[in-house]
């Protein structure tokens, strides 16, 4: 069965980019007939805000966005991302460089504005230097075909460099959870933003590595500020208004391509995802 997800992260109310990732993956799942699962990836607590998760969910609720099964908070996962952790020792070592070092050594910017990775650690800790995180072996190119974006490739040595999976201050890296939560969940279609898009391939890479099935993805663009900032709560991303969830609704819709459809319902029978623009980013629809 078709398994679609919406994951969040709990640091603030949901605004219009969150509600255009929210709205395609339901649209996604609901018109093959398929599962929508809501997972809160709560795995950064400095960045969570009290009280966001909670609130993001009787949004979806106000919306009509309704999902199947339970909530999955990340928090209450770590088990299982330490065995995956236990099942990767043979790839992974321990880096003792701070930040600052990283970025005074690094190679440049990989696409998602990370720096790469130049390997410094890779042969063994520098003597008298501590470890702080975990870092994965990373080789080869991997390829594969997004739903709106196209052929991808990236060449993971190159591109990113060696990547964490258990960062300094003890917390379970982005990259380790999402792979082991979608496979855990059945997850078969990941629809998202493309400011995502450039972690796909280190995704895919964690999915071989671990034997575990790779869903298709689909990217679509990334809502952005006036200043071509993605929306988010560090840019200043207003909270949806829950007053009028059809206006809402209808303007994630006209962003997403969809603009003959006035309610969910029709939304579904419409939903053609080869009308989403193949674009990183796009101006929020007023």
């Amino acid at each position: 069965m078709r398994t679609g997800r919406f994951a969040p992260s709990p640091t603030g109310p949901l605004h219009f980019g969150s509600l255009v990732a929210a709205l395609a993956s339901w649209l996604d799942a609901r018109a093959a007939g398929g599962r929508w699962l809501v997972r809160i990836e709560d795995l950064d607590p400095p960045r969570e805000q009290p009280g966001a998760a909670d609130d993001m969910l009787r949004t979806l609720e106000r919306l009509g966005l309704y999902w199947d099964g339970g909530v999955i908070f990340q928090r209450e996962r770590t088990t299982l991302y330490r065995k995956s952790l236990e099942n990767l020792r043979e790839f992974t070592y321990w880096c003792g460089c701070t930040r600052r070092e990283v970025a005074d050594s690094s190679l440049g910017l990989a696409a998602d504005g990370a720096q790469i990775y130049p390997s410094t650690c890779r042969n063994g800790l520098p003597p008298g230097r501590p470890p702080r995180a975990l870092r994965l072996k990373v080789s080869g190119s991997i390829d594969f075909i997004d739903r709106v974006q196209g052929p991808q490739r990236q060449n993971l040595e190159r591109d990113v460099g060696d990547f964490v999976l258990l960062r300094a201050d003890g917390q379970f890296a982005y990259q380790l959870a999402v792979v082991v939560d979608d496979a855990a969940q059945g997850v078969t279609d990941v629809v998202r933003g493309a400011d995502l898009l450039d972690s796909t391939a280190r995704q895919i890479f964690l999915q071989r590595l671990l034997e575990l099935p790779t869903p298709r993805y689909l990217h679509m663009p990334a809502a952005v500020n006036a200043a071509g900032e993605k929306l988010s709560k560090q840019t200043g991303a207003q909270p949806l208004d829950l007053s009028q969830p059809a206006r809402e609704l209808r303007r994630a819709l006209r962003f997403l391509g969809q603009r003959e459809s006035t309610s969910l319902e029709e939304a579904v029978r419409n939903w053609n995802p080869a009308l989403i623009p193949a674009r990183r980013a796009l101006a929020q629809v007023p």
